[in-house]
């Protein structure tokens, strides 16, 4: 049976809760004008699967031997519309078993490959993807309330969209809402125009087991949602809920907020993303080449980790890049391609050296490149110094002992500097925003 043939492939390409919930309940049936049907437990089951898996199926069936097979989901009989194709023009949308029936837009949002299984966890983002994934599973001892700081394309949508699949697939009958901080906005701004506010608050205060919000800096100015999402989000916390909040920076950063949201913002765990370290790259690079069923060697692997340090979005790029041109040219990706591809995406980057951050460094605080590789123990040159040695070990792959020769000292030292500038990155927010200030600045001139 060609079906089971193509279950086989997809439960190999797929993460195991992508199959479990949208392959597995599939029933095959092959009719003799080489058509497959597949039999879905309801329409919109059978719309998700048509949408998102066909093209998928129709590969899988080509690797079968069967590629000029026909497809066509089909709803189960004995629903009240047996046998029913899918169609189109349909007004009404089903439930699938056990859902609630508001958790179905939900569902449409969700990208189907945000899930855990292809979240590549590194030093950067290994805090976040633990606590989302203690939180997904029921497990409150990080806490009820989650927020996580990132930049874009770094990953906190990857999460949130695993949070709410493995929820889905794992306690359906949780009543999970998930929306933009934009959408919240609108949602409410519409409440209001239909005089249907009760409704609002029912929906987010009381019909709500966790609720999952993104981008909560687009709050910014706007008193009244502020206003009652601190309502909800009070009478959730009360109740045992579980909240997830997303943002593109701290919430002590977020302008032109109310000091109570800003608060209940901050009175769970804060985590961040940060831009994945090299080791990370290269797993993420893998995945995501494997996804696309392109062969890349080590040295190309290891190229582009080198080279693109952006975002996770920059690096499926590239992979996306060298499989449109493997395709076009009809060779194997080489260095050639991937220099192109590179160039394309990031242009011409300089790399950054210990020296010249220890340059840079010395000349934002007014101090001799001689003085911060001598001796001295003076808090005028040992501190600038401390700081540069973590500029260094932040902005390059370098290692300790390199870093370390830039300035006479020997690795021990460096890591002696990190921990004393991480440390008081923590504890005092005038040397946090310090450090800030002069990332930016180094790579704005030396990058």
């Amino acid at each position: 049976m060609p079906w089971q043939k193509v279950k086989s492939i997809l439960k190999k390409s797929l993460s195991e809760s992508v199959f479990a919930l949208w392959i597995d309940p599939i029933h095959g049936i092959q009719s003799e004008d080489a058509l497959l049907e597949l039999i879905c437990p309801d329409q919109f089951f059978a719309s998700w699967v048509a949408e998102h898996y066909l093209s998928l199926i129709q590969e899988g069936l080509a690797l079968c031997g069967h590629g000029g097979m026909a497809v066509r989901c089909a709803m189960r009989p004995g629903n009240g519309r047996a046998a029913a194709l899918l169609s189109h023009d349909a007004t009404e949308q089903l439930r699938l078993p056990c859902v609630p029936e508001q958790q179905q837009g939900t569902i449409r949002t969700l990208h189907p490959r945000y899930t855990f299984d292809e979240f590549m966890v590194g030093d950067s983002n290994a805090l976040a993807h633990s606590a989302c994934s203690a939180l997904a599973g029921g497990d409150t001892s990080l806490g009820r309330c989650l927020y996580i700081e990132a930049g874009t394309g770094l990953g906190k949508s990857h999460l949130t969209h695993a949070v709410a699949h493995h929820v889905v697939s794992h306690s359906p009958s949780v009543r999970l809402q998930y929306l933009t901080a934009q959408q919240l906005t609108s949602e409410m701004v519409r409440a209001i125009k239909h005089n249907a506010m009760e409704q609002f608050k029912e929906k987010f205060q009381k019909q709500c087991d966790m609720l999952l919000i993104e981008d909560v800096q687009a709050l910014s100015g706007r008193v009244k949602t502020q206003a009652e999402l601190a309502d909800a989000f009070d009478i959730l916390m009360e109740s045992g809920k579980s909240i997830v909040l997303t943002g593109g920076m701290a919430p002590r950063e977020i302008p032109n907020i109310d000091e109570g949201i800003r608060s209940r913002f901050s009175s769970g765990l804060v985590t961040s993303i940060n831009s994945p370290d090299l080791h990370t790259r290269v797993i993420i690079l893998k995945r995501k080449a494997l996804n696309k069923d392109l062969a890349l060697s080590d040295e190309l692997i290891i190229y582009l980790a080198e080279n693109i340090r952006g975002d996770v979005r920059q690096l499926e790029s590239a992979v996306i890049g060298l499989k449109a041109k493997s395709c076009l040219l009809k060779t194997p990706p080489d260095l050639a391609m991937a220099k192109e591809v590179v160039r394309n995406l990031v242009g011409h980057q300089v790399e950054l050296s210990a020296e010249a951050v220890r340059d840079f460094v010395a000349r934002q605080f007014k101090v001799a490149v001689s003085d911060m590789r001598s001796k001295s123990r003076k808090k005028s040159i040992t501190f600038p110094r401390q700081v540069a040695m973590y500029l260094a070990r932040k902005h390059t792959e370098l290692a300790l002992g390199d870093i370390g020769g830039a300035f006479n000292r020997d690795h021990s030292t460096v890591v002696h500097s990190v921990r004393v500038i991480t440390e008081a990155v923590n504890r005092n927010g005038s040397v946090r925003g310090q450090l800030e200030h002069l990332s930016e600045k180094l790579d704005k001139e030396l990058r």
